[in-house]
């Protein structure tokens, strides 16, 4: 019994390493098979040795996904390092007084320049010849940084008083000639200019009562100021056509805008063209009127010259004081709005206080052209003002009450007026008028002219006039 188990063990353990010897055999004779696979072409391929190997069988019919190859091709992308930027060294005493003095050594030789410059010109003035645009606002920026040199120079003289320059430069800015000016202080007064503007144009946009009419108007401007009223109650603005928005505009005068104006709507515009809003109302009218007849007299040498002879400095320059919006405005957009200007004046006959409005309208952004903000100014007019207008236009149909009304309105504001000037030594006569008297008519050319003999013969009018 021991002897028959033991054989069939030895039998057992036989046949497992033949079974065993027989599994390396066939391994091998495969692998073989796979290497002469790998080296022939696809027409001797013999797929029972490929697909009878239990191991690439395997691999085939995996559903694994493959790593994603890397392409040696593509560069890979250089790590983005995150640089801080480098503290700004802090300037000792000594430098910054090296650099003030700097400042002020190169302002000092800027003024010696133009004062050079400007006695030419004087010379030119005193010869006979006239002066361009251009020679005329250097003579002028001369001339005014010379006279802030006579205060200035009272803080070098008097001993110690240098110590109080800086409080005198933060009560006055100025006091300082614009050739000291850095570019830092140039910035600040802008912004300053520009918040100013900004809170100005929606005072006078949110303003009402501001205008009345003059009383010298025709029967045919009447009826044409009666329709444009109409058009206005009805809330048909959109038929007032570009004619009868400047027929109406024409109505209205420097003058008489000037003097009927409250007091918060004077100093908008004081702020707006950037003056000091100090004094009262009669000195407020007084300086107003007398920037705007500097205005007038420089848009005659704009117009005549042409608006394309300006660089961008004297273009910004003649935009600000117009209170046309420079900041983030491009030459050629300032060129149209400065042309717009010159047109308005002084082909439209459009009073300058009532463009002023206009640009303090289109300052905000509010309207996307200024033709709409003029129509904005005018359609802006309250009830009360067509009620004094009634007055002015009907005076002898008027009656004995709305003479009273209107009469003590007057008084009412000469009152306050003399309560104004009252605690004020300098009592200002304010005699300017920035009404123009109104121009002859033209005589009349005779039938057998050409339009160009014309303009020829009116050419020739302007230059002896101009001659004279």
């Amino acid at each position: 019994m021991k002897s028959s188990v033991i054989s069939n063990s030895i039998l057992s353990l036989s046949s497992k390493s033949i079974i065993k010897n027989q599994n390396k055999n066939y391994l091998n004779s495969n692998f073989n098979s796979y290497v002469k696979y790998s080296s022939c072409s696809y027409s001797n391929i013999n797929r029972n040795l490929i697909f009878k190997n239990q191991l690439i069988s395997r691999r085939f019919n995996s559903t694994k996904v493959d790593p994603p190859k890397k392409d040696e091709s593509t560069p890979l992308a250089p790590a983005t390092t995150t640089t801080t930027p480098p503290a700004e060294k802090k300037l000792t005493i000594l430098e910054k007084i090296k650099h003030e003095a700097k400042h002020y050594w190169d302002g000092t030789k800027l003024l010696g320049l133009e004062i050079k410059i400007s006695s030419k010109l004087l010379v030119k003035i005193a010869t006979g010849y006239e002066l361009t645009r251009r020679e005329y606002r250097q003579l002028q920026r001369t001339i005014s940084d010379v006279l802030r040199l006579f205060p200035f120079a009272m803080f070098v003289i008097i001993p110690f008083a240098e110590l109080l320059l800086p409080i005198a430069l933060k009560l006055f800015p100025n006091l300082l000639p614009s050739t000291y000016e850095s570019k830092l202080d140039k910035e600040k007064k802008l912004n300053i200019l520009r918040n100013s503007r900004l809170k100005v144009s929606e005072v006078i946009r949110s303003s009402k009562s501001l205008l009345k009419l003059p009383s010298n108007i025709t029967e045919e401007q009447r009826q044409d100021f009666k329709d444009f009223y109409n058009k206005i109650k009805s809330s048909d603005q959109k038929s007032i056509d570009r004619n009868q928005l400047f027929r109406v505009a024409k109505l209205f005068k420097d003058d008489l805008i000037l003097d009927n104006i409250s007091r918060p709507v004077l100093i908008a515009i004081a702020r707006y063209i950037n003056l000091k809003p100090f004094g009262t109302d009669q000195i407020l009218r007084y300086r107003i009127r007398h920037k705007m007849l500097k205005i007038k007299s420089d848009d005659k040498l704009i117009d005549y010259e042409g608006v394309d002879s300006l660089t961008v400095p004297e273009l910004q320059i003649a935009c600000a004081s117009r209170g046309i919006r420079v900041h983030t405005a491009t030459p050629d957009q300032m060129r149209r709005w400065l042309q717009y200007w010159l047109d308005l004046t002084l082909r439209e006959k459009v009073p300058s206080t009532l463009c002023i409005m206009v640009n303090a309208y289109f300052y905000g952004d509010v309207y996307t052209s200024q033709y709409d903000a003029l129509k904005a100014v005018l359609c802006s007019l309250p009830e009360e003002f067509y009620h004094v207008q009634e007055l002015h236009v009907d005076d002898e149909k008027a009656t004995f009450e709305q003479r009273m009304k209107v009469v003590k309105e007057q008084e009412q504001l000469i009152k306050s007026e003399n309560i104004q000037e009252k605690d004020h030594v300098i009592i200002v006569k304010d005699k300017l008028s920035l009404d123009e008297p109104a121009e002859p008519a033209e005589p009349a050319e005779p039938e057998g002219k050409t339009p160009a003999e014309k303009t020829e013969s009116k050419d020739s009018t302007n230059t002896t006039v101009k001659k004279d």
